[in-house]
């Protein structure tokens, strides 16, 4: 006998980063965590350039990989499998390099609404950190040199950046927008995303490279 879907409310956070940078959003518990892991480089502003893992207790879920230790194949596993009942967590890394963990916690467990499309943003406060800046100690010595016209990286590290970075940035409406619109999440969305002005910030785009780099 097939389940019936329910929703999850998850919160993501950015772990090591102080105010965090978090999401809180909706979403079918029948989703892969493939699905999960493009939903989660969506929304929070990566743009998929490298490798990622999912952990779950001593378990490891990722794309299968000769020169990468074992771990499940997150294609074949569902949400619901590694979370559920609230307050389950995952841990989702991004970038081994970097190393951008990133706690996913569960907090509610809601009937699905019919009408409803799937995945919708419900909050969320600031930017992620820019792609390849060196992880949290990376990430605060960008912001000490863009704070300081002064510093002798000031002008190196502004071109960097692409002219400038906001690290308060968080546009819920055109995140809602983007996903009701396709974006790489065919099925999803709420019909009740509120309104905003029109267009991504470059820092929340949802637009993927094609393929990630080995780190």
């Amino acid at each position: 006998m097939k389940l019936q879907p329910q929703v999850y409310e998850l919160k993501v956070t950015l772990e090591g980063i102080k105010p965090p940078i978090w999401r809180r959003f909706h979403v079918r518990d029948d989703i892969t965590l493939e699905k999960l892991h493009d939903l989660l480089q969506g929304i929070m502003g990566w743009t998929n350039s490298h490798l990622h893992q999912f952990m779950v207790g001593g378990t490891y879920y990722g794309h299968r990989d000769p020169e990468l230790p074992p771990r499940q194949d997150e294609k074949k596993v569902l949400l619901r499998q590694v979370l559920e009942k609230p307050k389950d967590r995952l841990i989702y890394e991004y970038d081994f390099g970097d190393s951008w963990e990133h706690s996913v916690v569960l907090e509610q467990v809601l009937a699905h609404e019919p009408r409803a499309r799937y995945p919708v943003i419900l909050a969320g406060k600031r930017a992620c950190p820019p792609e390849d800046c060196g992880g949290v100690h990376g990430y605060y010595r960008l912001l000490e040199v863009l704070a300081a016209p002064r510093h002798p990286e000031h002008r190196d590290m502004v071109e960097w950046v692409g002219g400038s970075f906001d690290a308060e940035a968080f546009d819920m409406g055109a995140l809602n927008r983007a996903l009701r619109g396709g974006a790489f999440l065919s099925e999803e969305t709420s019909a009740v995303a509120p309104r905003s002005k029109p267009g991504l910030p470059r820092q929340i785009t949802l637009r993927l490279v094609s393929k990630p780099r080995r780190r």
